[in-house]
């Protein structure tokens, strides 16, 4: 995640308790501003089904910010919206079981990105959210086990089987 500046902390947190107040030109910087990163969060998590996701994540954002008590938390509570409906977007389509992992590509190709995304395709979504939380967004267990209302054995179980599910597809 980015650095982002004092001053810039402090505009947003003028623009959020100006959204709150029902600033419709606030609320609309904000949510343009948030987009990108919801969107890079949902697209990880729910693939293909992503920008459903960061649209679903979006407006349950505009419609529960006046329920955000500190709006210096913004970003975490942002997260935390974009992981669920994420997860609940990707659990609705047709690839919430794991796909067979045998016919992935060599590691030689040419289309890194590709290949990555094939493989995280084929992960589950509980898995590919623990795995994008913890390696990804470098949160640790507990904050990801918060995120995903799970306890912190439950996510470290699944960030195992998420890793050794993707060394595997990979390296076949």
């Amino acid at each position: 995640m980015a650095y982002v500046s004092d001053e810039n902390d402090a505009a947003t947190v003028r623009r959020v308790r100006a959204a709150q107040r029902g600033d419709t030109l606030a609320m609309a910087e904000l949510l343009d501003e948030l987009a990108p990163y919801v969107g890079r969060v949902c697209g990880a998590i729910a693939l293909d089904q992503g920008p459903d996701a960061a649209q679903e994540a979006l407006v349950a954002v505009f419609r529960s910010l006046r329920s955000l008590r500190n709006p210096a938390a913004l970003r975490g509570w942002v997260r935390a919206i974009a992981v669920r409906e994420a997860v609940r977007t990707a659990r609705r389509d047709a690839r919430a079981v794991p796909a067979d992992l045998s016919t992935l590509p060599s590691r030689g190709d040419p289309q890194l990105a590709a290949d990555i995304r094939d493989v995280l395709d084929r992960l589950s979504p509980e898995h590919r959210a623990v795995l994008v939380l913890r390696d990804v967004e470098c949160l640790d267990e507990r904050t990801a086990a918060e995120l995903l209302d799970l306890r912190v054995g439950t996510v470290k179980s699944r960030l195992h089987r998420a890793r050794d599910t993707f060394r595997k597809a990979w390296t076949s």
